[in-house]
Order: structure tokens, then C-alpha cells, then sequence
């Protein structure tokens, strides 16, 4: 069978001008994670990416920890996330009383991009792509991850959102599931599963083991 990891971008720019981008801490990360492959000898045949600036720049720090050049990185933007700002944005019209006020912290965001995102699946708000779209879009990248030879391996550099959708997918689980597991994902943290010649199984889900450490536990972040 062939297999393919995901991996959640590492910590992006939160409350700053341009999220999409990697903080000094999301550099480390992902640099950490190719460290960790290298030294347990994992190789990848593939890699893929996102084509948003924090999928490219956490594929490059893993590239540079494996000591791997990076023009071997595939761009797909299938892979992306999900337009978030046009997300809440459509709900906060809906409601505007939801949307969080000036100065508040993350929890309060997060709680209103749950909302947002499921009222987004069951059909109630019109951001720029439907959630229908969204699958779709999900559902073709994986047709693209799994186009590869028996027995090869594929790194996937992609977001949150778009990995809890792949693993909505994967299992056939209920539209919610992505509202759950896209809150849960830590950045940099790894999926793997596995493609047969129908289907694809998932073997594990959101593991850290280069944070996981003595010393680097408190790098461990969601954002």
C-alpha cells in the first residue's frame, strides 16, 4: 500500500496584519519535525503542499531539517484552508451580537469560528465557497495525494481545516467532525494513513512527536 503523511502548518502570526505567514516558534517547529524524520530515517517520494505562504514556509523548514532540497515541494491548491475570514464574516452579519469584541482573547475567537463553521455545514451562511464546494475541493486532493505507486510515501503540508475535512472523508463521519477536529490539531502535528486501490485508512491522527520532549512541550500550540 502507498501511505502519506499530513502535517498541520507550524504556528502562523495570530492577531497580526498577515496570519499567513509562520511565527519564529512555527519556523522552529517545523525545522524540529524534519529533524525528527531525518534522524529516525524517514524518507519521503512526494511532497506536497498547499500554495498559501504558511503551508510553503512550513514545507520549507521540514525540507531544511531533513536536509532535503526544497524545489522538490509540489504546490496543490486543493490543499488549502478554507477561507476562514469570509467564514466568520457571514456569520457575524447573521449575527452580529456573536462577534467578538475589541480586545478579546483567543478562546472567545475560537468559540465563535466553531459556531461560524457549523452553521457554514448545515447550510445557514453563504461565504465566497460552499461548504459543498469545500468538500469537493478536499475530495480531489485526496484523488491527488493517492495517485502515487505502491509502497511510496507522501508528505502533505497542509491546514487544519482542510485536514479534519480529509479526515471527515477518510472515516465518513458526520459534517461536525470538522468543526471538532479542526480545533484540536496542533500545529506541525502529523496524520498518517493509508492508501489501498479503493480506499484510504487512517492509522493515526495528530501526534507531536518532535514536541513531545523534554524542553519542548511548552511549544505545543494551536494556532
Amino acid at each position: 500500500m502507498a501511505e502519506f503523511y499530513t502535517v498541520r502548518h507550524g504556528q502562523a502570526s495570530f492577531g497580526a496584519a498577515d496570519y499567513d505567514r509562520l511565527s519564529d516558534l512555527g519556523w522552529r517547529q517545523a525545522r524540529w519535525l524534519g529533524e525528527h524524520w531525518c534522524a529516525a530515517g524517514t524518507r519521503f517520494d512526494r511532497i506536497l503542499c498547499g500554495d498559501l505562504r504558511r503551508h510553503r514556509e512550513t514545507a520549507q523548514g521540514i525540507c531544511e531539517g531533513l536536509d532535503l532540497d526544497v524545489s522538490r515541494v509540489e504546490l496543490a491548491p486543493q490543499l488549502n484552508e478554507f477561507d476562514f475570514h469570509s467564514v466568520t464574516r457571514s456569520y457575524g452579519e447573521r449575527d452580529p451580537q456573536s462577534v467578538p469584541g475589541e480586545g478579546a482573547g483567543r478562546s472567545d475567537y475560537y468559540r465563535f469560528l466553531k459556531k461560524a463553521m457549523l452553521a457554514w455545514a448545515q447550510g445557514e451562511i453563504s461565504p465566497v465557497e460552499s461548504w459543498q464546494a469545500f468538500e469537493q475541493r478536499i475530495g480531489e486532493a485526496l484523488k491527488l495525494i493517492g495517485d502515487s505507486p505502491r509502497g511510496a510515501k507522501t508528505l502533505v503540508v497542509s491546514s487544519g481545516g482542510a485536514i479534519a475535512m480529509m479526515v471527515r472523508q477518510v472515516l465518513g463521519a458526520h459534517a461536525e467532525t470538522v468543526t471538532r477536529l479542526n480545533m484540536q490539531i496542533k500545529n506541525t502535528a502529523v496524520s498518517h494513513f493509508f492508501c489501498g486501490a479503493d480506499s484510504i485508512s487512517l492509522h493515526s491522527f495528530n501526534h507531536v512527536p518532535h514536541l513531545e520532549r523534554e524542553g519542548r512541550r511548552e511549544f505545543i500550540t494551536y494556532s
